[in-house]
């Protein structure tokens, strides 16, 4: 087994090769180590929207899919366009925080939006 390549996803350090992919047992994320070998360290901390798109803070973007407001009963309809969007660490994936018209201050996952 190949424990030198530690996971670029989770970190763990058990992964092993199929075909040319290198695989984490522990969170099943699969990578060339040949490409993430040349990539730059700074473009882990890149946030994109589902179009691969970079985001950055005061950007706006457009929701892709109908998305549930927690705790209403209020949707957040595809097509909803959000202006200057600010940029946050997130352990629960919902790394951009907004303000949408009709219903205030939200948080977003990156990738159910795409950059306008």
């Amino acid at each position: 087994m190949d424990s030198e390549l530690k996971c670029p996803k989770c970190g763990n350090g058990d992964s092993y090769f199929d075909g040319n992919f290198q695989v984490c047992p522990a969170c099943f994320h699969e990578w060339n180590p040949e490409v993430v070998a040349t990539e730059d360290l700074s473009s882990s901390a890149e946030i994109r929207d589902a179009n691969g798109n970079v985001l950055q803070d005061g950007d706006s973007v457009s929701v892709i899919k109908d998305l549930k407001v927690k705790g209403s009963s209020s949707v957040v309809k595809v097509g909803t366009k959000v202006k200057n969007i600010r940029l946050v660490e997130s352990s629960d994936g919902h790394n951009i925080d907004c303000r949408i018209e009709g219903f205030g201050a939200m948080k977003l996952k990156s990738e159910f939006v795409k950059k306008v």
